[in-house]
């Protein structure tokens, strides 16, 4: 049985236990959200992986994706960007592999860490219908299950599938005309190309109640895929975009009533004026499904540093409800992200996941216990309680001038160094609280 059956029944399993202990919460309360589909949790047995829970009332989680293209195929790189992202704090990864042997780069990534490791079938499956017929759009439907299998068989803890795909969301993106971005999912775009090819109903939403058979044998949370998502802040939250988001969370009860775990993705670039409005409808359209955020980006002039851009809209997202937080590099728009682009994707997510946290779920004592590090020159604590340690003890060496005790930021202007000691009474009684 899914772990959301189990909890459905009343038990409270070793990993749901795993999560409460992490989160610092009951684990009946975390049993009663697994049961109703407000929380899901990696557990596919096939893998010994790190347990994380996803869902309402727990911190926000970052995903870092990894992968290689048709131009750059580095196996060693791939190892390394996925070590890095565990590293650095990321709660999951995602190989996102289209180029090379797509199966043993999967196989190889997942040997070497312990985070739970995310697919898209659909890559895969294209992939080796490219390989196997010559062309995409002459994939077997059968290949994109047989696919699948092998995936949850290997341990995949939870997978992307393009199930809001239909002939419905195909016929409305024809009669819009338009879109500023174009489409921007490469599942997205294959699996419309392959239904227009063969005039056929998408596979993964004719034959959705397969999709979660395959993934409750091996209790595989399924993530409803964001095919049309914008790929430009113009083209947000435009019909085809809102009809597959219904769809999705139609679809997400669907799955959840049958026993398999679900949540839900979106929204890709979106101005931030309209970050709140899409969680809102997303969570009562589905239930209170998870909520996994891709992105978001809210800008969309500034490549190079879309990891700030998509930092911001996490920020708001996570604030606003959203559970779960993929995250963008640097690179995004530009090329394949390096390992230098995955920490800097993955340090930026998780501070925009902490900044959204101290507003939706009140964690700020980690912010007060810096202000006092800071208050009393404690560089030690600082670098403890820091989000990313490394950083801030190589810029603090970079920039010393013999004396632990200050920085050369005011040097001998130094304002905690002026009072110091003139209200020691009022800080003592304020360090008690």
């Amino acid at each position: 049985m899914t772990q959301l059956e189990r909890a459905a029944k009343g038990e409270i399993t070793s990993e749901i236990m795993r999560v409460a202990t992490d989160e610092m919460l009951s684990s009946e309360l975390i049993r009663s959200r697994v049961a109703s589909g407000q929380i899901v949790v990696s557990a596919n047995s096939n893998r010994q992986m790190k347990i994380v829970g996803i869902g309402m009332g727990l911190r926000t989680k970052v995903n870092a994706s990894i992968g290689t293209s048709t131009d750059i195929v580095d196996l060693a790189m791939e190892i390394e960007k996925a070590k890095i992202a565990e590293k650095y704090g990321a709660d999951t990864l995602m190989d996102l592999s289209v180029g090379g042997d797509i199966g043993a780069i999967r196989r190889a990534v997942m040997n070497q860490i312990t985070l739970p490791v995310g697919t898209v079938p659909l890559y895969e499956a294209f992939s080796l219908a490219i390989e196997r017929y010559g062309a995409a759009v002459k994939m077997p439907a059968e290949l994109l299950f047989e696919v699948t299998e092998r995936q949850c068989e290997e341990g995949v803890a939870f997978m992307a599938i393009h199930c809001g795909i239909n002939r419905r969301t195909v016929e409305m993106l024809r009669k819009q005309h338009y879109r500023y971005g174009g489409l921007v999912s490469k599942g997205g775009s294959y699996m419309v190309a392959w239904m227009e090819h063969n005039n056929m109903e998408n596979p993964l939403y004719e034959h959705f109640d397969r999709v979660v058979e395959i993934l409750k044998r091996h209790d595989v949370v399924l993530s409803l895929g964001n095919g049309f998502r914008a790929g430009a802040i113009h083209d947000a939250n435009d019909r085809v975009q809102m009809q597959e988001l219904l769809i999705n969370c139609e679809l997400a009860e669907v799955g959840r009533e049958m026993g398999c775990q679900t949540m839900v993705e979106g929204p890709g670039h979106i101005p931030i004026n309209e970050i709140e409005a899409v969680i809102t409808l997303q969570k009562k359209m589905s239930g209170d499904a998870p909520f996994y955020m891709l992105g978001p980006i809210t800008t969309d002039i500034a490549p190079g540093y879309d990891h700030i851009t998509a930092a911001i809209g996490a920020s708001l997202s996570s604030a606003h409800g959203a559970d779960f937080i993929c995250y963008v590099t640097p690179s995004e728009h530009l090329g394949l992200p390096f390992t230098e682009d995955v920490k800097e994707g993955v340090i930026a997510s998780r501070i925009a996941a902490h900044i959204g946290d101290m507003i939706k779920l009140k964690h700020t004592e980690k912010d007060k216990l810096m202000a006092k590090a800071r208050r009393d020159m404690d560089w030690h604590r600082q670098f403890e309680i820091a989000i990313d340690p490394e950083r801030a003890i190589e810029i603090k060496s970079k920039r010393g001038n013999g004396d632990e005790h200050s920085c050369t930021m005011c040097g001998k202007f130094c304002a905690n160094e002026m009072l110091k000691g003139m209200f020691n009474t009022a800080m003592q009684k304020s360090d008690k609280q």
